[in-house]
């Protein structure tokens, strides 16, 4: 019992810590996650006919908010989009500029900075959400909503304004989502377990159901 109250102690003054840092140091954190997604992004599984591949960065992004909280994980992922787009060779496969966020997997670029800002509000905001099924819900709405929509829109207006192939709606999905659905719930179900493994479940900043959390524990 005192070792998981010394562990539980140990993620209270951690995310304290961070939620009461400089600005500067903020932004020395969300650089180093804007790297490790970078790095993420090279584990790099191209699929047949589809010129969007698998790749690991999502397991990072869902995490990038949690772990930098509301505002600076979508921080993370706008200063990784930003320097990629200015010639910092990390996104998938090494790619890099502009051309690459114009291209047909920009969009869910953009959706990557959506879902880290969703996760960090939540995370910040509500202690119940840094439970196993409530965070697991809250990643597969980021991932299969905030991502997948506008990384579809793009796909689909690409092939239909660049290469002058118009997509049906089947095919777009067949392309851009289908692909993905299991490795996405399977990274979603990890990072979520993650989440719930380093998460405090007491009050760090004020959250709003501070006090209530015993009274509706969820695992």
């Amino acid at each position: 019992m005192e070792i998981v109250t010394t562990i539980n102690r140990a993620k209270y003054d951690v995310f304290k810590w961070r939620y009461e840092l400089s600005i500067p140091k903020k932004l020395l954190f969300t650089l180093g996650m804007a790297g490790l997604i970078g790095l993420m992004a090279q584990l790099r599984f191209p699929i047949p006919l589809s010129p969007v591949p698998i790749t690991g960065q999502t397991l990072a992004v869902l995490l990038a908010g949690v772990l930098l909280g509301r505002r600076w994980g979508g921080v993370s992922l706008a200063i990784y989009a930003g320097l990629g787009a200015i010639g910092v060779p990390w996104f998938a496969g090494f790619g890099s500029g502009l051309g690459y966020l114009a291209g047909p997997t920009g969009g869910y670029i953009v959706g990557f900075i959506l879902a880290a800002l969703f996760l960090g509000y939540f995370t910040d905001r509500y202690v119940r959400s840094r439970s196993f099924f409530s965070m697991l819900a809250l990643m597969l709405f980021a991932n299969f909503v905030l991502i997948y929509i506008p990384g579809l829109l793009q796909l689909g207006l690409w092939f239909n304004l660049v290469a002058g192939e118009p997509l049906a709606f089947t095919t777009l999905l067949s392309m851009g989502a289908v692909p993905f659905i299991v490795g996405d719930i399977t990274k979603a179900v990890a990072a979520a377990a993650i989440a719930r493994g380093v998460t405090p479940k007491s009050a760090y900043n004020g959250e709003v159901d501070k006090g209530k959390w015993a009274n509706w524990r969820l695992p």
